[in-house]
């Protein structure tokens, strides 16, 4: 079984909220246009990606709202931690991105950053916003998924 050190992926920053929050359809891998102070900071983890999304704007991604803290070490060259951030993708990915975020009402939401062979990866979700109904029904399967496993164990002794 592969692990995530044998793949060559170190995860930064994971964005469980979001799979609580929104349905989420298809993904992405982008790349991330970073300076360098905001490299050694998420290299150390100091990475919040709860009230992050992407934009597309002028057929360019964009990465919004993802707080990256200052470097500890960083000197006046440091930072903002909320600015936008360039996101690097295929043109053709741009553009169905921008189909389906315009026409079917999606948003993207990034659920992950990670380290990929020495560079800095965002993966992206199209993600459709969920109702306070949804969210109910998903805890409740939950518990009732739990409850089962729970009685199979039980069972078994």
């Amino acid at each position: 079984m592969a692990t995530p050190r044998d793949s060559g992926i170190k995860i930064l920053s994971d964005n469980r909220q979001a799979g609580h929050n929104y349905f989420l359809h298809d993904r992405f891998e982008a790349g991330l246009v970073l300076a360098g102070t905001e490299v050694k900071s998420a290299r150390a983890g100091k990475i919040q990606l709860r009230d992050a999304y992407a934009e597309i704007v002028g057929n360019e991604a964009w990465l919004c709202n993802a707080h990256i803290a200052e470097y500890s070490h960083g000197n006046r060259s440091n930072h903002p931690p909320t600015r936008r951030r360039k996101l690097l993708l295929h043109r053709r990915e741009i553009d169905k991105l921008l189909g389906k975020t315009q026409n079917k009402g999606l948003t993207l939401i990034p659920t992950k950053l990670y380290l990929r062979a020495g560079y800095v990866k965002c993966e992206l979700a199209i993600a459709e916003g969920k109702k306070l109904h949804d969210k109910r029904d998903a805890e409740r399967k939950r518990t009732q998924e739990a409850e089962a496993r729970e009685g199979l164990l039980r069972n078994r002794r």
